[in-house]
């Protein structure tokens, strides 16, 4: 099995926030699982480099543009690696390829009569790089605010149009037809209810800035940026051969967005790639937005979260794990200091950290540090392991539909079941009437919290790697594939180190 999976390409015009690191964690997370999975899998994210606000954004720093973009962009290259994440590509639209992928997508749609010249008139956002219907539209004392919040313009110049109004039956019948295509499903009731109350031609052009990919034969036209940026998904794929490995292999793919971008892939993007005889992605998922402490996040109010400074503050593991067990993938959530200690210190400290502590301790301390398989299995034991089969199931599931939060829910009530075993066989007392019952127990428990520490890497890879070592085991000697059977004669431990250790309040 083949698995594509994007962020968007992040906007150039700021510094990253929580915003970003959390798409891309997020991303990260199903990339690992699938090659858990044995899928040879392919993880792509980036930065979209063009169009008016950046053009903007470098006049006002007094920059070149390109040093302008080239430092910008290096910032979300930079934070990949702090939040643990592991990629296959980062693609920055300024690149050659993918000016002459875009340029080609366009000239595709231009001679399969997708495309035509026109005047455009209406109500257009620079911050949200998107036109809006005055329906839409907010008024206030100081004019008219787009859904997003952002000030918009009346517009007037000579554009390109795509004819989008073609395609509103098609994706009707085609998103009726794929209803797990978008996902959750509020989100995907969202854009079919978009999509029926009428599509309008796109305009696709524009002519008042010069920050962008040029529009073949036709130069005083730039590119409207989302045929750019969206175009970035099939270009890390080589495109437009079609034919080549890369691309055969791999697209469609899936794409993790938030919910404030979910029309432009979800209504836009398919339509270009249909109306280019191109198949639409396999899979759009729509992630909520984060408050701070309850309160909106913006730069006004001054509570910007910094992925840099929460990670060091709280750990980089305690992070990923914060954010995607705390609140349904999907859902809005509130990040807060309290919320996210009593979480780390409930679930990582007391839970699966101090089962992991004691247990390897008590090994290492009176049974020469190693474990072999249980003599006799009683009842109790094999409903503890069998109970390990159903867990791994909804796993499977659970992060198989995007629905991260309850694979972690799920593991985490079985390894408070695990340390509810501990306490009632006593491997401690057993050690003073019967060393054999003693060594059978410890095995089940060290089995059961090896192949739950398998599960949790695609979470929290940098601690299940130093867990793992615990056991002389690597992520390499495991997959998911074989984890049901991994039933090893002998398990030799090294003496642990604590790995979570509690958040103060």
């Amino acid at each position: 099995m083949s698995y594509f999976i994007t962020t968007p390409i992040y906007y150039v015009n700021d510094v990253p926030h929580i915003g970003h690191a959390y798409t891309t964690i997020a991303c990260d997370i199903l990339s690992r699982f699938s090659k858990l999975k044995g899928d040879e899998t392919y993880f792509l994210t980036g930065t979209d480099e063009h169009g008016q606000k950046v053009e903007k954004a470098a006049f006002s720093k007094k920059k070149d543009t390109q040093d302008f973009v080239d430092e910008m962009s290096k910032n979300f290259r930079d934070l990949i690696p702090y939040l643990g994440c592991q990629i296959d590509d980062f693609i920055r639209t300024t690149e050659k390829r993918h000016k002459i992928s875009t340029q080609f997508l366009w000239n595709k749609l231009k001679n399969n009569d997708q495309i035509y010249l026109s005047n455009y008139e209406g109500w257009y956002s620079i911050r949200d790089e998107a036109f809006y219907l005055e329906s839409e539209l907010t008024k206030t004392d100081k004019g008219f605010l787009a859904p997003s919040g952002a000030p918009v313009d009346w517009v007037k110049e000579e554009s390109y149009f795509f004819k989008l109004s073609k395609w509103e039956d098609k994706l009707i019948k085609y998103y009726e037809k794929n209803p797990e295509s978008i996902l959750p499903q509020s989100r995907y009731n969202e854009v079919l209810s978009f999509i029926k109350s009428g599509l309008k031609d796109l305009s696709i052009s524009r002519t008042t800035f010069n920050w962008g990919i040029k529009v073949p034969d036709a130069e005083k036209h730039v590119m409207y940026v989302w045929i750019d940026a969206l175009c970035n998904y099939i270009t890390a794929l080589n495109y437009p051969n079609t034919e080549n490995e890369s691309f055969k292999k791999f697209w469609p793919g899936i794409h993790v967005v938030g919910k404030d971008i979910l029309r432009f892939h979800a209504v836009y993007w398919p339509a270009f790639l249909m109306a280019a005889d191109i198949e639409p992605p396999k899979k759009i998922f729509a992630h909520g937005w984060w408050t701070n402490e309850g309160q909106k996040i913006s730069k006004s109010v001054g509570n910007i979260i910094n992925p840099y400074e929460i990670i060091d503050t709280y750990g980089l593991d305690q992070i990923r794990f914060f954010l995607f067990r705390e609140v349904p993938f999907g859902n809005d959530g509130d990040f807060s200091k309290d919320a996210i200690a009593q979480r780390v210190n409930a679930d990582l400290s007391n839970n699966y950290g101090n089962l992991i502590q004691r247990i390897a301790s008590f090994i290492i301390k009176n049974a020469n540090a190693e474990v072999s398989k249980p003599n006799k299995i009683e009842e109790k034991d094999e409903k503890l392991l069998q109970k390990f089969n159903v867990t791994f199931k909804n796993y499977l599931n659970n992060m198989e539909s995007f629905q991260i939060d309850r694979a972690l829910k799920n593991i985490f009530e079985y390894l408070s079941e695990v340390n509810a075993y501990v306490d009632e066989q006593a491997p401690w007392a057993l050690k003073k009437i019967d060393t054999t019952r003693m060594q059978d127990v410890l095995y089940v428990i060290t089995l059961i919290t090896i192949k739950c520490s398998v599960l949790l890497q695609p979470i929290i890879p940098s601690s299940i790697n130093k867990i793992l070592n615990i056991y002389n085991l690597s992520i390499k000697d495991l997959d998911l594939v074989n984890l049901i059977d991994f039933n090893p004669n002998t398990i030799k431990l090294n003496s642990p180190s604590p790995i979570f250790p509690r958040i103060e309040q």
